[in-house]
């Protein structure tokens, strides 16, 4: 992402993520294995990332914030729930590694649905498109040194892991440009109703 950020003065541009988020049992699990390889590998990035499989990272001006939520609202009106299978660690060479999502399918299912439906209020300009996540995972630890990632991916490569939870809603998550921290902007069922009852309900 480009850090110079064409905007229009006086409007507020804000990075926005879309992601699955586990059930509480196997998030605080998550977080135990990030903050180990925090302790372990002195990496910042493992600390503080909230553990979640990332569908669309993106940024956007906030007045098109309730556009994008009405579209997410009507994608996840009609999609199912359904269960996201973690196991064991893979990597990103030689800067990210994370939890595998074996259970691919669905995920990327709705990743291009969500794509097909908000591509276009999702992107920002030509410099600043959203990036849609289709290899989903559960990153662990970004941005690593070499020598953390080698390290790392030495010890991680043997590790295990196992856990699922079923993904029955997707949260969108917000902060403006060059903050840290994220918070809820909303969040949205998935109910798997038939088309012509998603946009009764949207527009009734």
């Amino acid at each position: 992402m480009k850090t110079i950020i064409n905007t229009i003065p006086g409007y507020r541009v804000y990075e926005y993520l879309l992601v699955l988020s586990p059930h509480e049992e196997l998030w605080n699990k998550i977080v135990e294995v990030k903050k180990k390889f925090a302790t372990d590998y002195q990496s910042e990035y493992a600390k503080w990332g909230k553990p979640h499989v990332t569908l669309v990272n993106f940024v956007q001006y906030e007045m098109m914030e309730e556009r994008i939520i009405n579209r997410l609202k009507l994608v996840g009106m009609g999609y199912p729930p359904f269960k996201v299978e973690l196991k064991d660690f893979g990597s990103f060479p030689s800067h990210t590694i994370y939890i595998n999502v074996v259970s691919k399918l669905p995920v990327q299912g709705l990743i291009k649905e969500i794509r097909s439906e908000g591509q276009r209020l999702m992107k920002l300009n030509d410099d600043n498109k959203p990036h849609f996540i289709m290899e989903p995972h559960l990153t662990i630890a970004r941005k690593l040194q070499p020598w953390q990632y080698e390290k790392g991916w030495l010890e991680y490569s043997n590790k295990h892991f196992t856990g699922r939870f079923i993904a029955d809603a997707m949260l969108l998550l917000k902060r403006p440009v060059g903050e840290m921290k994220y918070h809820i902007a909303n969040r949205f069922e998935f109910r798997n109703l038939p088309v012509t009852t998603k946009q009764g309900e949207l527009f009734g």
